[in-house]
């Protein structure tokens, strides 16, 4: 079982900073992946960055650059930093975690950016 609570969304103005946190009620060691989505109005769910157990991580191409995901084991939370924000950043961010073979996502919580 595993309970995916995510914070850190908000306004933000085009230009500016955020880093969203996933906090898991567990280790987040224990899932074989984790990963950062995020949806925008009218659009499909996009995965944006995802890290396996080891550490390694994989950015898509939109998330190249300008995002950084990393992860605090002693924290139970999953990061990730967004730069220099731009308008189509704007989205619904989704924290999900995969161990054996469940998916697992939290609420999501929302990011606008002002232009």
């Amino acid at each position: 079982q595993a309970q995916l609570m995510e914070s850190g969304g908000g306004l933000v103005p085009a230009g500016g900073s955020l880093t969203l946190s996933c906090e898991n009620s567990g280790s987040f060691f224990a899932f074989e992946r984790a990963a950062w989505y995020r949806q925008a109005p009218g659009k499909q769910r996009e995965l944006v960055a995802r890290m396996d157990r080891d550490g390694s991580t994989r950015y898509e191409d939109s998330a190249q650059g300008r995002f950084t995901l990393f992860r605090d084991d002693s924290k139970n939370t999953l990061y990730l930093q967004i730069r220099t924000v731009k308008p189509e950043d704007t989205a619904v961010y989704y924290c999900y975690a995969l161990r054996f073979g469940i998916d697992y996502w939290g609420q999501g919580t929302q990011v606008t950016v002002s232009s």
